[in-house]
């Protein structure tokens, strides 16, 4: 369909049905999907295992878990290396970001993926939102908890993702200037979100 590789980034409240949305996006556009696959890559480009970028995903301050890990899954090499910081985890996964973008066209979730590519001219900045009772019920469906738990769920790890964000970024998560497109997926269902997203890109990026 396009006749250039695009890049989409998708930043999303939790439940409001990001990386399904993203997942349709891909279909369309043709595009690789990276979410929690960025960790792989950040893994192999860094040495580190995988396990250690899980545990630390989307989160400020690392270094507070780094001592619950035993030395065998950090490295010992690593562990005593100058550039081990909280800065060098981001930069890890910057550059796998950037090393997968070189290759082609794909769609990033998350991990300040539009402030790792700001620089690039074929990117698409979108946020995901929903109505707290769609969220809270796609929470309460994927951790089968119940509601109380499922609010605890999201406060907790938005709170992580919003001081990830604006710590790396410099901008403000989910705030609408951070973004080209922030929509709200409850008023239309996925599928129809999916769509709009869409046309927006295809407008955006003067696809034919």
């Amino acid at each position: 369909m396009q006749h250039k590789n695009i890049i989409i980034n998708v930043g999303r409240q939790l439940g409001a049905g990001g990386h399904a949305i993203a997942k349709l996006l891909a279909e369309e556009f043709n595009c690789k999907l990276f979410d929690k696959e960025i960790l792989n890559l950040a893994a192999k480009e860094s040495g580190f295992s995988e396990r250690f970028f899980e545990q630390n995903d989307e989160q400020k301050g690392f270094l507070k878990s780094l001592f619950h890990l035993h030395a065998p899954h950090v490295g010992d090499n690593n562990f005593y290396n100058s550039r081990f910081s909280q800065e060098s985890l981001f930069q890890f996964q910057s550059d796998a970001i950037v090393k997968a973008a070189d290759e082609g066209s794909c769609i990033f979730i998350g991990r300040c993926a539009d402030y790792v590519l700001r620089d690039r001219d074929n990117v698409v900045n979108i946020f995901i939102t929903a109505n707290i009772e769609d969220r809270l019920k796609a929470v309460m469906e994927r951790d089968e908890c119940d509601e109380y738990t499922a609010m605890k769920i999201l406060k907790t790890k938005e709170s992580a993702r919003a001081s990830y964000y604006n710590y790396y970024t410099g901008k403000k998560w989910g705030v609408a200037e951070s973004y080209d497109l922030c929509i709200n997926s409850s008023l239309l269902g996925y599928e129809e979100t999916e769509k709009i997203i869409a046309a927006f890109i295809k407008e955006k990026m003067k696809l034919v």
